[in-house]
């Protein structure tokens, strides 16, 4: 590591004092400064981009030359006359002013390169080719470089600190609704030009009355040839895994098709080795850009999910085999009608391994330490569908409908050793469907009256079951010393399972049906060029049916119904079925005034709600019905185009999901049960964000900064009870306030070939809980440091130097945990004789606390590829992943109850050879 910082000091030092500094000021005839003016420097002995940079405000620049050099200074500017001239430099800094005229369209100087970065309104437009060194292959690869854009760890897009909602291809979406598939697809060598779109508007008819400065879109633009030919690249390989009797395969073609009306995109992928394109996880989240109409409202309902949530990530699994298939397509018969969707097909089955030690800290609960050891089998087969039409015969006519179906079949097993239970095996299967449909009509009246008329609806159905065998010795149910009972015993007991049996088959059915209507009618009168009044008539109506049945199978295989002996609090005795119906309304009223004024813009709003809550549990009904108003305010400073602060406040309304309202007992697993609370009522929660944004051009300084803060003053919240390892869980409604603050920010600045940045976050929250009847109030602070820093050659080696540090404190009552992570990184890429591409990655993490011994784990992967040039078709590469073959990692943290240490086994050290063809 010390080497490597040795050698990035020394480029950057070479770098630095072989280059001069060349500034000055652009300006028009009458000698006004020129903000946004372009300026590149061409060395002229290698006829390459030297520099380039874009003017401020005040019509300053400053770019970095070689010194004893010779180069062509070209300076462009909309509507004046392009400059062309040459420059010898020596080995001191130079001062020069440009001035610039009118363009008459005579002598124009035709410009060698394109400018490496331009602003037109609120679209940036990065030229690829200008941020490539010949070592990039996909299209995350380019966006890396890019000053001011971010790949997340998850492989999302951020663009001055705000996700990227919509990626598209020449004007087409592209999966809509996750950006991975894109970065991780389009081959770097299509890309021509990168947009990133600012205050991204899906609607042009309501650009002008809303408020999108949180939206942000790209589209890729292909590079001129790519039209109306198939491009991409398939990807085949092989290697031999540690295992003698495994051996390791790569299938991967991505193809991509694109016209001026129809495009094709077919992504594949078959392997064994880890390298999923979409994991089980990423496809749960696929959003399909379905966007709730009422989400801003202030009412904010949780249907819940039931599905397989423990599904594992496939970092985390010893073993890994993975099926996709992607089909995305676009289609505009008219310039009115535009169609689109795709249809995914993704299977991954896993094998995982972990080892955890769990110690409780209130040693008044007398709940034991706890050591596991978990070997599990995981299968996923997923399926999405999404046909999407957009209408839109002229200015003032747009109508659009979606639909994304998804289907799962989904299934774990696991066997599990417990030091204080033994030896349990469990199965959980689930085969989720649901169907989400969306209506969009927007219609502009005249040029002061808009409607938008937005509704959206949503059929789930979720069929989750259960399996868990415990082990027991039926000769000691009834031990009076309770040391010498099953840990399970009393838990059994209590179930009503039949306790003669050499173990405990326990099982649950489950099924979920879900039915949600979201539709809203919106009208907005502009007022004058500065304000607008938009008024929201809106309703979300929710249906719910719940049914649920714990059995038991005995040691002869026969069917067995338990009758729980289970009571609440207030000695109500509890089924092991549910059967309920759960109806919840809102129909609200929203008016908000949205004023422009200098540099602010103030949307100041509240919406009143009409609720009504029902749900019915065998013949018994409850109900609460009631009105409430739901304040908002929103102030946005624009100090420049490039620079904003936004205050936001407000009142949101929150509703749980019906198992939380089913009073009867529910598994989640054998060893965490619950039963709900039919009188539960809302949450109610005040929320504040400050969001500060700042992209200057200049000197390539990307800042942005967020504040947030929430207060729940009626929380829904649970209670629990333990008996040994094994917890008993109910809600109930709470006045006491729960807190929570957080802040993060980054920084990041160009210094000629260096890009510097740092990201820090903080987080505060204080959360009270109740265990045995006892209130207690949990408080933690974490804190989290990252500085990086990168070259950016475009001739010589790349190098990515990065650092984690972490804290993180808990007060649980009288303990303070307290957690420290420290995990350096670094990248390498290396482009070397126009032929080899050389990369290699590697990662140390150390985890401490004050409860544990010091622990950590390290990573390093390397790559070495070969193609005889640029354009060849063919290219061999060899890829080593895990190379020190480490077999563990390891995670500390801590929870309201408990600290906990794991160790979860990975993928062991794959060496592969692949061959790349490119059409």
């Amino acid at each position: 590591m010390k080497n490597i910082l040795a050698l990035l000091f020394t480029l950057a030092v070479m770098s630095s004092f072989a280059q001069i500094k060349m500034q000055g000021v652009v300006k028009d005839s009458i000698g006004a400064p020129l903000e946004l003016a372009n300026i590149i420097a061409i060395n002229k002995e290698s006829n390459t981009l030297e520099s380039y940079a874009i003017t401020d405000a005040d019509g300053k620049y400053v770019i970095s030359l070689g010194k004893n050099g010779t180069y062509s200074i070209q300076i462009s500017y909309i509507g004046l006359k392009s400059v062309n001239e040459t420059v010898e430099t020596k080995d001191v800094d130079i001062t020069k002013d440009f001035s610039m005229v009118a363009d008459n369209m005579l002598d124009a100087v035709e410009l060698t390169y394109d400018m490496p970065v331009t602003v037109k309104g609120d679209t940036l437009i990065y030229n690829a080719d200008s941020f490539k060194s010949g070592t990039e292959r996909k299209l995350e690869d380019v966006l890396k470089k890019l000053p001011g854009v971010e790949i997340t760890s998850e492989g999302k897009i951020e663009v001055e600190g705000k996700e990227v909602s919509k990626l598209m291809v020449n004007g087409k979406d592209f999966f809509d609704g996750d950006t991975k598939l894109a970065t991780k697809n389009i081959p770097s060598n299509a890309v021509d030009k990168i947009q990133v779109l600012r205050n991204y508007a899906e609607v042009g008819q309501l650009s002008s009355v809303q408020n999108n400065q949180d939206n942000v879109a790209i589209n890729i633009k292909l590079k001129e040839g790519k039209e109306n030919f198939w491009f991409g690249d398939v990807t085949a390989g092989g290697g031999v895994a540690p295992s003698p009797n495994d051996n390791l395969y790569l299938v991967q073609p991505k193809l991509f098709y694109y016209s001026p009306k129809y495009s094709i995109n077919v992504i594949g992928d078959i392997n064994n080795i880890g390298e999923v394109a979409l994991t089980g996880r990423d496809l749960r989240n696929f959003g399909g850009g379905f966007r709730s109409p009422s989400s801003s409202s202030g009412t904010s309902l949780n249907l819940g999910d039931n599905g397989l949530s423990g599904i594992t990530n496939v970092d985390d699994s010893q073993s890994v085999e993975s099926k996709l298939a992607a089909v995305n397509f676009s289609y505009s018969p008219n310039k009115a009608l535009d169609l689109s969707g795709f249809l995914i097909y993704n299977s991954n089955r896993l094998n995982t391994r972990e080892e955890s030690f769990v110690r409780y800290t209130n040693s008044e609960l007398g709940i034991p330490d706890e050591e596991t050891i978990q070997t599990g089998r995981e299968a996923t087969n997923q399926g999405l569908a999404k046909l999407s039409a957009a209408y839109k015969p002229n200015a003032n006519n747009q109508l659009n409908y979606d639909v994304l179906a998804r289907i799962s079949d989904d299934s774990e097993t696991q066997n599990e050793f417990s030091s204080v239970v033994g030896n349990t095996f469990q199965v959980d299967e689930a085969k989720p469907y649901s169907i989400n449909q969306n209506v969009n009509y927007y219609y502009t009246l005249n040029e002061n009256n808009i409607f938008a008329f937005e509704a959206q609806h949503l059929l789930k159905d979720e069929d989750p079951f259960y399996n868990a065998i415990l082990v027991n010795d039926p000769s000691n149910n009834f031990a009076t010393d309770p040391e010498e009972r099953d840990a399970f015993d009393n838990t059994a007991d209590e179930l009503g399972l039949d306790l003669d049996q050499l173990s405990y088959d326990l099982n649950q059915d489950r099924r979920i049906k879900s039915n949600q209507l979201d539709a809203k009618l919106d009208y907005y009168n502009i007022l004058n060029s500065k304000s607008n009044i938009n008024l929201t008539l809106g309703t979300i109506l929710s249906t719910q049916k719940f049914n649920s049945n714990i059995f038991q199978f005995l040691d002869d295989g026969t069917y067995y119904d338990p009758i729980s002996t289970v009571t609440t609090e207030e000695g109500e005795v509890l089924r092991n079925e549910n059967d309920t119906e759960y109806n919840f309304s809102d129909i609200y009223l929203g008016f908000h005034y949205r004023l422009k004024t200098g540099k602010f813009t103030i949307t100041p709003g509240f919406s009143v709600h009409a609720y009504g809550n029902k749900n019915t549990q065998f013949g018994e009904t409850y109900e609460d019905n009631f009105f409430r108003i739901l304040p908002d305010f929103e102030t946005q400073i624009q100090f420049k185009k490039s620079e904003s602060l936004t205050f936001r406040y407000n009142m949101q309304n929150s509703f749980t999901d019906v198992t939380s309202l089913a009073e009867g007992l529910v598994l989640n697993d054998y060893n965490s049960l619950q039963y709900g609370e039919p009188n539960l009522q809302n949450s109610l929660s005040h929320n504040l964000s400050l969001r500060y944004f700042s992209f200057n051009l200049f000197n390539y300084t990307n800042v942005f900064a967020f504040l947030n803060y929430n207060k729940n003053i009626d929380q829904i919240r649970s209670f629990t009870n333990f008996d040994n390892v094994i917890r008993t869980s109910t809600y109930f409604n709470s006045n006491f306030a729960d807190e929570s603050v957080s802040a993060s920010g980054r920084v990041q600045r160009t210094f000629g070939k260096l890009k510097a940045s740092m990201r820090v976050s903080y987080n505060y929250s204080k959360s009270n809980q109740f265990v045995e009847d006892v209130r207690s109030v949990n408080e933690t602070f974490s804190q989290t440091y990252s500085p990086e820093i990168s070259t950016n050659f475009r001739e010589a080696p790349n190098v990515t130097l990065g650092y984690r540090y972490s804290v993180s404190d808990t007060k649980q009552g009288e303990n303070d945990t307290q957690f420290i992570t420290n995990a350096p990184s670094v990248e390498f890429d290396a482009y070397i004789w126009n032929a080899f591409t050389f990369r290699t990655d590697y990662s140390y993490t150390s985890q401490s606390s004050n409860v544990n011994e010091t622990q950590s784990y390290q990573t390093w992967n390397a790559s070495l590829s070969y193609r005889k040039d640029e354009d060849a078709k063919w290219e061999y590469q060899i890829k080593a992943t895990n190379l020190l073959n480490i077999d563990s990692e390891v995670n500390n943290g801590s929870s309201n109850i408990s600290v906990y240490s794991s160790e979860t086994f990975i993928l062991p050290r794959f060496v592969t050879f692949r061959l790349t063809y490119t059409l």
